[in-house]
């Protein structure tokens, strides 16, 4: 199988991911669950890459999947120009591999796995 359903339908699961993808890339580490953390990770992976590629077209393709919600409009342009300004030059000499997951152990409530996913 190549991914987690992580118990939602296909368009709640990608709102989700879209999420955290744009949470992860403007505080650079975000607290979350171990199956979360890991299907978060390609995705993320990706929008470095075209981060990395730097032309108008990668740049609508990311546009397209990080969230530019009206009510968020600036904090969201920002997590678009922080990829291509910020993120991506830290890793133009580096060939994936752009984050790191770290356990932290089972949540209190339900004993899921915990973790910390940041950018290397």
């Amino acid at each position: 199988m190549s991914y987690r359903k992580l118990g939602r339908t296909s368009s709640q699961r990608k709102a989700m991911l879209r999420d955290l993808a744009t949470d992860l890339i403007i505080s650079e580490r975000i607290e979350t669950t171990e199956a979360r953390a890991k299907e978060l990770r390609s995705v993320v992976e990706k929008m470095i890459t075209l981060g990395k590629r730097g032309d108008l077209h990668a740049r609508r393709q990311a546009a397209s999947f990080i969230r530019n919600e009206i009510a968020n409009a600036e904090e969201n342009q920002d997590a678009l120009q922080k990829l291509f300004a910020d993120i991506a030059p830290r890793y133009a000499e580096r060939q994936g591999g752009y984050t790191r997951i770290m356990k932290l152990g089972p949540r209190r409530g339900d004993g899921a796995p915990m973790v910390i996913i940041e950018l290397v």
